[in-house]
């Protein structure tokens, strides 16, 4: 499958990495991955051939109500992750545990939270991060210039307004698929 994602993501797409594209031979074996900006579906697809391309396994979350019937076999083969999103629980400690319990865990997330225009990111990611005690991996979502650009690992440090300055400098003037969402 490997050939023909990159098939699809090079020649029929026309997109490119760029960056970090030695993460495959990195041993980062758990990390949160941001992907930035977020602004249509198209990003998931584009997503799912990244990974094959840079042949990185990498997961998602999603309510635990995906998770069952016909299609929460294929969440779960793609890389899904129910999580229990009621309010009595903990999300942030619940998904850090995701962490714990594999050996293997990328933890793909968008931290718009949405698709539409956000003026602020929302931190869930950055306290997933620091509770599972991995580095967070940027990467873009660039369909002005049909590029994935992939960060080095990032540790989040105590100084989460720093941080963030940092990380938003990384995804400076990226356009996402609908550029008025960026």
């Amino acid at each position: 499958m490997r050939w023909l994602a990159k098939f699809i993501y090079f020649k029929i797409l026309g997109w490119k990495v760029v960056g970090n594209v030695n993460l495959s031979k990195e041993t980062v074996k758990k990390a949160v991955l941001i992907a930035v900006p977020h602004t249509s579906w198209h990003d998931f697809y584009i997503g799912l051939l990244l990974r094959q391309v840079i042949g990185v396994k990498s997961n998602f979350i999603g309510k635990k109500e995906l998770f069952v019937g016909p299609f929460g076999w294929y969440l779960k083969a793609i890389g899904g992750a129910p999580i229990d999103r009621s309010s009595n629980h903990n999300k942030v400690e619940a998904i850090a545990k995701l962490f714990d319990e594999h050996d293997e865990f990328r933890l793909a997330l968008a931290p718009e939270g949405t698709r539409k225009k956000v003026d602020k990111w929302r931190t869930g990611f950055y306290y997933i991060a620091k509770a599972a005690k991995v580095p967070i991996i940027m990467f873009t979502l660039d369909f002005e210039n049909k590029q994935n650009r992939i960060s080095e690992p990032f540790y989040p440090t105590n100084d989460m307004e720093a941080d963030f300055d940092f990380m938003k400098q990384f995804f400076k003037d990226v356009k996402g698929k609908i550029p008025e969402y960026s």
